[in-house]
């Protein structure tokens, strides 16, 4: 697991004001380039003209602004961007450079109330996160691969959101964005064009949808008419030729449905772009709701492939996420992926040995000493 939170200590100088913080580790950067970055050394010797200096050993240098970073950063490097706040010395990691799982958080308001969130929503004006990314997508380098949008629900920024897509797609048109949301502001279709006419050429919505039952949907979220937006959101999405992906998690309140809501997309939505059935992350109001959502991986194994074969058969393309290359059959590997963030993602003692690690979607770290299959074991 990698850390993205600690708390560095101010060595001396001029505090830090706030917002993103681009890294490097070059010392001779002329001056003008060296004001836009922070300075990872811990040489004596420092050049001004920095921003700062983060530091891994107690070394000072007179007149300059410094501070030590804890150890779970030490991994810190040239081309990252971090936040520091100046007032309890809260380091957030915003940017890796050497990872392709960078998922930026917008908020942490939501229209749903999962029974499984990972992200639990709180009611709290947190728009200071809009305004830090907006920050971060002006210094983030063109050559960025992919990045990925979540809450909380986005869209509750409302034309906020829109202006934060237009802003990515100025500075990072070559980008792959990526956004989470329930979808439902896009059953509004003016919302819907305004997110068209940004034109960015890859930029894809993931949408869940637990059941081809409404009631069930709408349980599942906790929230009255959801299922009915959602569709409709979908449907404008699609209508003006934007991708769209539907995910799937899978536990006890959806599993029972779920060839009949894989019939439900091959029929009524075949033409979304992408479906991920996904394992479900034991955090957050999983563990809360344990009793109405634990269900063995081993104990669906079957339905999972009859789901995923089904969608398949029409032609769609479908990923099964965050599940063990022992926990499903042969006849599905072919949409086993790798999807666990690189940062939260390990494997238990029983994966000792196992020659098939690097085929296997591994284990989210918060649910490893909390609850995971019996079936467990490792490929010779």
């Amino acid at each position: 697991m990698i850390s993205l939170y600690g708390k560095v200590t101010h060595l001396g100088g001029s505090p830090l004001r706030g917002g993103p913080i681009a890294l490097t580790t070059n010392p001779n950067l002329p001056a003008p380039l060296a004001r836009k970055f922070a300075l990872i050394s811990d040489s004596p010797i420092i050049p001004s003209g920095y921003q700062a200096v983060f530091r891994k050993t107690l070394l000072t240098t007179p007149g300059l602004s410094e501070y030590l970073l804890p150890s779970e950063l030490f991994y810190l490097d040239d081309g990252d961007f971090i936040a520091v706040n100046p007032t309890n010395l809260f380091i957030r990691v915003l940017y890796r450079a050497k990872s392709k799982q960078n998922s930026i958080l917008l908020t942490e308001r939501c229209n749903h109330y999962c029974l499984m969130c990972s992200q639990p929503p709180k009611n709290v004006n947190d728009s200071w996160l809009l305004e830090e990314t907006k920050q971060l997508i002006k210094i983030l380098p063109n050559s960025t691969s992919e990045i990925g949008f979540t809450g909380g629900e986005p869209t509750l920024y409302g034309q906020g959101f829109i202006d934060l897509m237009t802003l990515t797609k100025n500075y990072l048109p070559h980008t792959s964005i990526h956004i989470l949301s329930n979808g439902r502001a896009f059953s509004n279709f003016e919302f819907a064009r305004s997110y068209s006419d940004i034109g960015h050429q890859d930029m894809m919505l993931g949408i869940p949808i637990y059941s081809d039952d409404p009631v069930r949907h709408d349980y599942v979220v906790q929230a009255s008419g959801a299922f009915d937006e959602t569709i409709r959101g979908i449907l404008n999405l699609k209508s003006l030729s934007q991708k769209v992906e539907i995910r799937v998690v899978l536990h006890k309140q959806t599993i029972g449905r779920l060839e009949k809501l894989c019939e439900f997309l091959a029929r009524n939505l075949l033409f979304v772009d992408h479906v991920a059935l996904m394992g479900l992350e034991m955090i957050g109001f999983t563990r809360a709701n344990i009793d109405e959502l634990w269900i063995d991986p081993y104990e669906y194994k079957d339905i999972l492939s009859s789901a995923t074969l089904l969608l398949k058969s029409y032609g769609m393309n479908v990923s099964i996420y965050n599940h063990q290359r022992c926990l499903i059959n042969d006849d599905v590997v072919f949409a086993n992926r790798r999807s666990i963030s690189d940062w939260k993602n390990e494997y238990v003692p029983e994966c000792s040995g196992c020659s098939m690690t690097s085929e296997c979607g591994g284990f989210f770290t918060s649910g490893m000493q909390y609850k995971y299959s019996s079936h467990i074991k490792p490929f010779a």
